[in-house]
């Protein structure tokens, strides 16, 4: 489903399989070679947290939380794609918050922008979720409950 917000397209766009096969080799033969450069590492959590799969978006984010607190001068870019895999992942408060950091630093920063849109926008519809299923179970509460009293009078 494409967005209307051109700058967010990270949260749209995946990596083809080959493409994060070629990143995740990079990163596993620097693993066999006891030292992961801080590029490979990036590299690798960005394509994991750009894939469709859950599992994917999980390990990216916790390659970005160990970046974000050894590398200090990679916070800006680590806040950003930590929202994003939260936000992949439905997790919307995580996502706003990080997101939030990257605002206050960089109000100005178009891609946290149209992700705080996106974010808002999914809060938003699983708020209306929320609140059809909870119409939905009032509503079937009130049917056996109406055929509760119906049976008891007879």
């Amino acid at each position: 489903m494409p967005t209307e917000v051109p700058y967010a397209a990270d949260a749209e766009i995946s990596l083809t399989y080959d493409e994060l096969e070629v990143l995740r080799l990079q990163y596993e033969k620097e693993v066999t070679q006891a030292h992961i450069s801080m590029q490979t590492k990036f590299n690798f959590a960005w394509g994991l947290v750009k894939s469709p799969k859950r599992e994917h978006q999980v390990e990216g984010v916790r390659l970005f939380q160990d970046i974000y607190r050894s590398e200090p001068t990679r916070r800006r870019e680590c806040l950003y794609y930590l929202a994003l895999g939260h936000y992949k992942m439905g997790n919307y408060e995580d996502a706003r918050k990080f997101n939030a950091l990257l605002l206050e630093k960089e109000p100005t920063n178009l891609q946290a922008q149209s992700l705080n849109a996106l974010i808002s926008e999914s809060v938003a519809k699983e708020g209306y979720i929320g609140m059809a299923l909870a119409g939905g179970a009032a509503a079937i509460g009130t049917l056996v409950l109406a055929a509760i009293i119906r049976r008891a009078r007879k």
